[in-house]
């Protein structure tokens, strides 16, 4: 009867152990890069609104504890190139400007724990105000090439051609390479930023997001043809390249890849070049299957859009009373406060004030917007999956 049980135990034991090993999988790696958009300029004060839309009030219950504060993340980890920050994943690593705020981080994170359920950790690298032509230019990218019009233009702003293509040759790619130095920093020992790590199992890098773009939108010269058809095809080969790189340098060739596709303003009536040539990379047979696109426009809010707008109206009268001599401090805040009453009802302007903390370039800093943005993230690598 002993040995019996003995036996038992023994068994019992070994049917533990090979079902630990079993269970036991690589930790999954997401890498989120991109521009300020991707940084994230949404305050947590702006989470109350999501309760509004029945489609985001349950992206809202996930994103908070039962007593209403932010959910800190048990099985998701961190590591932020702004601060730099790391740990648990939480409300707190978007922009550190003026926080907290949130990026599409926050939602990604815990919506594609969900899907994988296992711990992950994110690798964060985002700047403002960088370009893919130079700031993330990869290696096969090439040089930056000016084109006589940009020449021209520097040469009638006085200044010396020579210093401005070598200034140009420096900071070509230079934010590609922090990309990759923190990235690679961090997979050297991701144990220091997630205590779930097994060293024995490794990890798997199972995920990246790109969400960049204001920049080249915004660069004529740069692009000169931007309002015509194929104005911004050098964007879709930069992107197309910079794919490719990251795979090489990552040692990652079929890296799920998601493009976020910008998408301020909403849905166009009318031909949208730029989106379209982020899109496009999406769409090469190379890369069928392990690359999609994200249309961030179905995630605007235009309701909040339209009250946002206004508000610029209001910072125009502002500009033009402060310059008004001939009224008193007194008399302009009047006036004001006056305009102000005209263009908005208490109830329109405490729904912008609810809804938005920042402007329309950075999806009017809507918590609403990006939540949904991120989670859109998680679920197309879930699907590429």
């Amino acid at each position: 009867m002993k040995k019996f049980l003995l036996s038992t135990v023994l068994l019992a034991v070994l049917v533990g152990v090979c079902a630990f090993d079993a269970e036991a999988k690589p930790l999954k790696v997401y890498i989120l890069v991109g521009q300020s958009n991707m940084q994230g300029h949404a305050k947590t004060t702006t989470f109350d609104y999501m309760a509004l839309d029945p489609v985001t009030a349950p992206i809202l219950k996930e994103m908070r504890n039962a007593d209403g504060s932010p959910l800190v993340c048990d099985k998701v980890w961190i590591s932020s190139v702004e601060g730099p920050k790391q740990g648990k994943l939480t409300a707190e690593y978007g922009a550190s400007a003026r926080g907290p705020k949130i990026g599409p981080e926050f939602t990604f994170g815990i919506y594609m724990q969900k899907i994988v359920n296992e711990p992950i950790l994110i690798i964060k690298t985002a700047w403002g105000g960088k370009s893919l032509h130079t700031d993330f230019r990869s290696p096969s990218g090439g040089a930056f090439e000016f084109s006589e019009s940009q020449l021209e233009t520097h040469k009638k702003k006085g200044r010396d051609i020579a210093k401005v293509k070598s200034d140009k040759i420096k900071a070509t790619g230079h934010y590609y390479r922090l990309m990759m130095e923190h990235v690679k920093s961090v997979l050297k020992d991701p144990k220091k930023v997630c205590p779930a790590y097994d060293p024995k199992q490794g990890y798997e890098l199972a995920g990246f997001v790109w969400f960049q773009g204001w920049n080249d939108m915004c660069d004529r010269g740069t692009y000169p043809n931007r309002d015509k058809p194929g104005g911004y095809d050098m964007y879709s080969k930069l992107m197309a390249h910079f794919i490719r790189d990251v795979r090489k340098d990552l040692s990652a060739p079929k890296l799920p890849f998601v493009i976020g596709v910008m998408g301020v303003g909403g849905v166009r009536d009318k031909p949208e070049y730029f989106r379209q040539a982020m899109a496009a990379p999406a769409a090469l047979p190379e890369f069928k299957g392990n690359v999609t696109a994200v249309m961030t426009e179905k995630y605007w809010d235009p309701v909040l859009g339209e009250l946002a707008d206004r508000w610029g109206k209001v910072k125009n009268k502002s500009r033009a009373l402060s310059k008004d001599k001939s009224l008193t401090k007194a008399q302009r805040k009047a006036a004001l406060d006056k305009f102000k009453a005209e263009t908005y009802t208490p109830a329109e302007m405490a729904l912008k004030e609810k809804g938005a903390s920042n402007a329309g370039y950075h999806y009017l800093g809507s918590a609403k917007i990006l939540a949904q943005i991120g989670k859109a993230f998680a679920e197309a690598i879930g699907e590429m999956k």
